[in-house]
């Protein structure tokens, strides 16, 4: 489980294509976590895609990523030289600051509108109408591993304010037109959805009064 606070910008060294997937190799910056301060077996979020440390060494960490996770995020994007954002796993008893990120990618958005305010930026994002049906205005995102708040969404698309530090801090600041990123939606709208969709279905309202049980017994 992770925030979505990204603590830093690490580098993709080494690529290396294995049997059933791709090895790894990433060295975070010297303002981000040491790999001193990662074991193995550790979570790691890269560009918001949950990783397994699998060797650590002084100048990076290397991890596997199988075939179902380079098809279903950008991972399979990277180049030796690419900048990922990196997390290390939330701590029990930890502020929690962003919101609840499992590191479990939903799909990939490319960025469709890069809008500059000042040091401000309005960023666009398309992705597929089944995306946005879980998204909502106000509502939490995590796209490559940020923790954003939505401010506009629309059938296929969605909007997210970036701030100066933002930008600054995460791998935001360089995208262009184009670019794909990872996306994971929030896992309380999740559940919800997963509920109304059952047979006889449960609407908020049942909840606010109360009438679950009836509608799980067909009253």
């Amino acid at each position: 489980m992770f925030t979505g606070l990204v603590e830093g910008q690490g580098t993709v060294r080494i690529l290396k294509e294995e049997p059933d997937g791709l090895r790894l190799t990433i060295a975070p910056d010297s303002n981000c976590f040491s790999p001193s301060n990662v074991s193995i077996g550790d979570s790691i979020s890269i560009c918001g895609c949950c990783l397994t440390a699998v060797k650590i060494a002084e100048d990076g960490i290397d991890f596997e990523a199988g075939e179902e996770t380079l098809s279903k995020t950008s991972l399979g994007d990277f180049n030796v030289g690419t900048r990922v954002n990196l997390e290390r796993s939330l701590s029990v008893g930890a502020r929690l600051g962003g919101h609840f990120v499992q590191g479990h990618v939903d799909g990939v958005a490319t960025v469709d509108v890069i809008d500059r305010s000042g040091e401000w930026v309005n960023m666009w994002f398309k992705v597929s109408g089944e995306m946005t049906r879980l998204m909502v205005p106000k509502g939490s995102i995590a796209v490559d591993g940020i923790s954003l708040t939505l401010v506009n969404v629309e059938a296929d698309r969605f909007s997210v304010a970036l701030i100066p530090h933002t930008l600054d801090v995460t791998t935001l600041g360089d995208r262009a037109v184009g670019q794909r990123v990872n996306i994971e939606q929030d896992i309380l709208g999740k559940y919800v959805a997963k509920l109304m969709s059952r047979e006889g279905g449960i609407s908020p309202w049942d909840f606010v009064n109360g009438n679950t049980d009836q509608k799980r017994n067909g009253i």
